[in-house]
Order: C-alpha cells, then structure tokens, then sequence
C-alpha cells in the first residue's frame, strides 16, 4: 500500500497519512509499467524501522452489515495464510513477503492466526467515515461490551472491513483500502491496522478489477485468456473476490512497513511506494499494459492464481520480490 497504505489499483500520489493502494486510471487501462522483469525503475530501502517478524494475532473488525457468506470467504483467505493447500497456495504465495526482514535479519512473520472478530452491525460511528475513524472504530472494538477485542500492543493487528453500504473518506475515488498504525490519544497504544472497503454497490470497477471495469475505460479488463471478456470472480462474488486482493494487498504491506520506517520506496515517508505498490494490477506471467497476466480458469471459468483452505480459489496481486528484484507469486511460469 503506499502513504499509509490505500489500496486502489493504481498508484497516485498521496495526500493524506494512511499508507494506500491505488491506482490511476491511465496506468491501469493504458501504459501500465511492467516491473515484473525489469528492476532498474525500482528503488525499494530499507529504512531500519521493524517488520511484523513476531507471529500475528489478527482481528477483524466487521462494521455494518455483512453477508455470512461473504464473510466466510474472507476468513477463509486469511486461515490460508498460514494453512497448507494444493501449490501454489496463499501460503505460497505469503512466502514472498516472508522475504523481507528488519535491521536484526528476521523475517516477516509464516504465522497469521485469526484471534478474535468483533461485529458492529450497529455502525458505531456511522455510515460516513472519515480514515480516522478507523482507529475510533478500533477503539469501540477494544472497550465494548461485555466482549471487546483483546487490546494486543505486542504482537496485534486490526483488520476493519466496512460494508458495502458504508462511505469512507477517498472511497472509490483514490484508495479501496488502506494501512497505519494508531494513536495512543485515541486508542491508548500504538498497533498496526488496515481498513478495506466493499466495493460491491460503490465501485466494483475500480476497487474488484479485474471481475468489473471503470465506467470511463470503455471496455472490460481482459480475461483470463487475454481476451476482452471479464472476468469471473472464484467464489462468485465480484465485491468480495476483489476485496480479498485488496486484503493481501494491505496485509503485505503493513507486515513490511508497519509503522511507515521499514520497507517503501520513495522520498516521502507520507506517501511511499510500498511492496504491493509495485505490482498493481499483475497476477501472472506476461502481466502489464492492463493485462492481469498468465492466470488458471476452473472448470466454471473462473480465475484465480493461487489455492486455499476447503477448496477455495482466490485471485490476489503479487508483490515485489526483493531477491528476484521484480514482482512474482508462485503462479509465475519461470
């Protein structure tokens, strides 16, 4: 993600605090670079702040109204962070970001546990939210009763993820998700977080890409044959398929740079090129020029490059490989 870490597929200089994934429109549906063979664009450095190197305790904050089902699919993606599965798997996947290390030589944490989930289907704070909201959010979370989150400044990591009915600051039109960490005057100790955002009913186009396509690029993204057909979401719901990606995407990035001091590239440690920044919109070989690159279909025709826990597929966005110098997951043909 870069700044603090938003996520919207293609990279825009930031304005704001919260690292973020984004994405320009011209980029993703026009010239987008392709870093995948190529490392002479690139100057990723390391800044001598901490990676998550401990294992993790992840908590989900789910604010508003969810689809059990939905929500299913996306605890399942996370059990498959650290769950073996058919290669190339999310765990595998998860290996390229285990690369990254801290100023004591340890690497970025295999152990991503699921410890705990706080529902506030009461939207605590509203339908409109601010990107700081997001910590009095966790704040809610971690002093609610009679069952908060544990508040975990050790070795915590707090994942909010609005509905599809909730509006969040830059939503849709400059990140679909974002990370950061908190402000003891407002959550009473620092911990690394990600907010990610439903695009279903706000903006599937840019926030599910490549399962839907921006209004203003005429045309669909290709499939996974390289042809213009669009392409299908592996467990049937365009919003949440392209959420999962998103989730990767800030999950990489603030286990790398979880405190805006570690790995990005960049002068401006307000808006860095982080890790996931770099390979925006490739999923394969050949990826680049709006192309999502080499990816599987099943038999229904859906895509995906790697595998998950009870069967599932997901489509997620590779990263920046450090020793390869160029982005890579384990779908990649060489």
């Amino acid at each position: 993600m870069h700044k603090l870490s938003c996520y919207v597929l293609f990279l825009l200089p930031f304005l704001c605090f919260p690292l973020a994934l984004s994405w320009s429109q011209n980029t993703q549906f026009n010239q987008a670079e392709n870093y995948e063979g190529s490392s002479d664009l690139v100057n990723l450095e390391y800044h001598m702040g901490p990676v998550l190197a401990s294992a993790v305790n992840l908590y989900i904050i789910w604010y508003g109204h969810w689809n059990p089902t939905h929500q299913a699919t996306i605890r399942d993606f996370v059990y498959s962070l650290s769950s073996s599965a058919p290669y190339p798997s999310v765990a595998d996947w998860w290996k390229t970001v285990r690369l990254y290390t801290d100023q004591t030589g340890s690497n970025i944490t295999g152990s991503i546990s699921l410890s705990g989930e706080f529902y506030d289907m009461g939207y605590s704070h509203g339908v409109y939210l601010s990107r700081l909201s997001m910590q009095s959010i966790i704040k809610t979370a971690v002093t609610s009763h009679p069952r908060p989150l544990p508040l975990n400044p050790r070795n915590g990591l707090y994942l909010v993820l609005t509905s599809s009915d909730v509006q969040v600051e830059d939503f849709c039109r400059a990140v679909c998700g974002f990370h950061y960490f908190t402000f003891p005057t407002i959550v009473g100790v620092t911990v690394p977080y990600a907010w990610i955002g439903h695009s279903g009913t706000q903006c599937p186009g840019m926030c599910a890409y490549p399962f839907a396509w921006p209004k203003y690029s005429g045309k669909p993204p290709p499939g996974t044959n390289g042809g213009n057909n669009i392409m299908r979401p592996p467990n049937g719901d365009a919003g949440v398929d392209g959420m999962i990606s998103v989730v990767a995407h800030e999950l990489a990035e603030v286990s790398s740079n979880p405190l805006v001091n570690a790995w990005y590239a960049g002068d401006n440690p307000t808006a860095p090129t982080e890790i996931a920044d770099l390979c925006l919109g490739l999923y394969g070989s050949g990826g680049g020029g709006g192309y999502v690159g080499k990816v599987y279909k099943d038999s229904w025709g859906n895509g995906y490059n790697v595998n998950g826990v009870k069967g599932r597929r997901f489509l997620v966005q590779w990263v920046w490989n450090p020793s390869k110098r160029r982005c890579f997951g384990p779908n990649a043909m060489d």
